[in-house]
């Protein structure tokens, strides 16, 4: 396994841009350099192979090694003119090293100069080209179903799961987005218990797969005498959105179900049977809808999001990751399967997966900048992650 160390040091997140392979170059007498001992990251000399490939790709079609042909064969000009670029670059540092670690003076001290603009314009394309090798994932560009459902903690779980979706409806409008309440559970004393929403916009799903998890609040409830903290879960999920999708239901595998639907919304909506369930038999997924008051509008949602759900469900079955999305989200709703905690004493919030906190728990909750922030953060982490693999992956396949 590559070690984490090695890993921050190629790809680092700075003021959330990434930058590669920091380094200081000390102008003295005796300069040293990494370039003179041959020792290369291991970044580098994935980008290094990678280019020599596209060489031999360019000579002879079919001659091209086994741990980096695929990589080689999807690479556009734009992105094998960039290696071309960042190649002379990189022999351009070497010759500057040889003459910053020279016997003249003079001309090392000039050198020394040049290795600084030179290493930092390496990095940038470095950072470049890695951003673009990094594979995408084709539900990015598609809208989301955000589901929020009270955990442990009873009346407290179900007021934090509505503070919850307020949170994700302010950041919703914040980022220009639309959302619409497909479902909701409301309770009597102004909490929720479940709500399904459909969030359209820009990278939506992008934005918003990595709120999926529990969710824990830690409080004194407004009926709390004696001053002792509760501890209560809600948990999210999200899903993406698929607009147009190619998939056969048979009508026998549905249970269709028309009920009053619940919680606020005029008199019509609370007095008549437009709230639709579907029930797909063979996996036991339920959908609901009580958008409108047109019971055919809220069957033919509810239907549309079950064909999403088990469109995704297909996807994750032909990975090898039964359910992954859903079921790694929202767990058991446990008090330990946490991925954030909301601690309201100490104004704290905590990320459990980035590890860090930051304060000023009601402003984040608002939905704004403070949330941004933090999904920012976690989609840096991510592309750490996957950059990990995508390294190890080289050297196991190198070293075979």
């Amino acid at each position: 396994m590559v070690p984490r160390k090695l890993l921050k040091s190629v790809f680092c997140v700075v003021n959330n841009s990434p930058k590669l392979f920091q380094r200081s170059v000390r102008c003295t007498s005796t300069l040293s350099h990494s370039a003179k001992d041959n020792k290369t990251t291991l970044a580098r000399e994935y980008l290094m192979d990678l280019h020599k490939q596209i060489d031999l790709m360019t000579k002879h079609t079919n001659r091209t090694a086994s741990h980096l042909g695929d990589v080689a064969r999807r690479m556009n000009q734009q992105y094998q003119n960039k290696l071309h670029i960042y190649n002379v670059m990189i022999k351009e540092l070497q010759d500057l090293d040889s003459i910053a670690t020279g016997d003249d003076k003079e001309l090392a001290l000039l050198a020394c100069e040049d290795v600084v603009n030179v290493s930092k314009q390496v990095e940038d394309l470095e950072s470049e080209i890695l951003q673009e090798l990094l594979p995408q994932d084709a539900s990015d560009e598609h809208g989301a179903v955000l589901e929020v459902t009270a955990g442990v903690g009873g009346q407290e779980a179900m007021l934090f799961t509505g503070e919850l979706f307020d949170m994700y409806k302010s950041y919703a409008v914040w980022k220009g987005w639309q959302l619409s309440v497909l479902n909701i559970d409301n309770t009597d004393l102004g909490g929720i218990r479940q709500v399904t929403a459909s969030i359209n916009g820009h990278d939506v799903y992008k934005m918003l797969k990595f709120e999926g998890g529990v969710h824990r609040v830690q409080r004194v409830p407004k009926t709390e005498k004696s001053g002792r903290i509760h501890t209560s879960t809600a948990s999210v999920a999200i899903l993406p959105q698929y607009q147009e999708i190619s998939i056969d239901i048979n009508p026998s595998d549905l249970k269709i179900t028309a009920c009053k639907a619940s919680g606020k919304g005029g008199q019509h909506v609370n007095t008549t049977d437009s709230a639709v369930r579907v029930l797909h038999i063979p996996t036991g997924i339920v959908t609901e809808c009580q958008q409108g008051r047109s019971q055919i509008k809220n069957k033919e949602i509810a239907i549309n999001l079950l064909k999403s759900r088990l469109y995704q469900l297909q996807q994750e079955q032909q990975q090898g990751n039964l359910e992954r999305n859903r079921k790694i989200q929202v767990g058991t709703r446990a008090r330990s399967e946490k991925i954030r905690t909301y601690n309201h004493n100490q104004d704290r919030i905590t990320d459990h997966r980035l590890g860090e906190s930051l304060f000023n728990l009601s402003t984040f909750l608002t939905g704004g900048e403070l949330l941004d922030d933090i999904i920012e953060s976690l989609h840096a982490e991510s592309r750490h992650e996957i950059l990990n693999e995508m390294l190890q992956e080289y050297k196991r396949n190198k070293n075979k």
